[in-house]
């Protein structure tokens, strides 16, 4: 399954990891230097939520990142959904 947020739809990015040494220039040292970079990825604040719906009375299951829960407690959950659906049409139109 991919590491995707439902809402938001944040997913893993790509990055470097810096192997640094050194004493840094404000603690009196000649300054820090990358000796090694190593490819990783950031992976997103993913959690499976059961959320109420209260217009269709029943739960949903979704995987969502704290910024999506964020967003829900903010604008409701029934716009959320109701966005995600049209977005989902407009996908499908395409």
């Amino acid at each position: 399954m991919a590491k995707v947020c439902a809402v938001t739809g944040k997913k893993p990015v790509r990055g470097n990891k810096y192997s640094i040494r050194g004493i840094a220039k404000k603690k009196k040292g000649i300054g820090l230097n990358i000796t090694g970079k190593t490819k990783r990825r950031f992976q997103p604040n993913l959690m499976w939520k059961r959320i109420w719906n209260p217009e269709e009375k029943r739960f949903i299951r979704l995987r969502l990142s704290a910024a999506a829960l964020r967003t829900i407690d903010k604008v409701g959950i029934g716009p959320v959904l109701r966005k995600m659906k049209a977005d989902k049409a407009k996908a499908n139109s395409k």
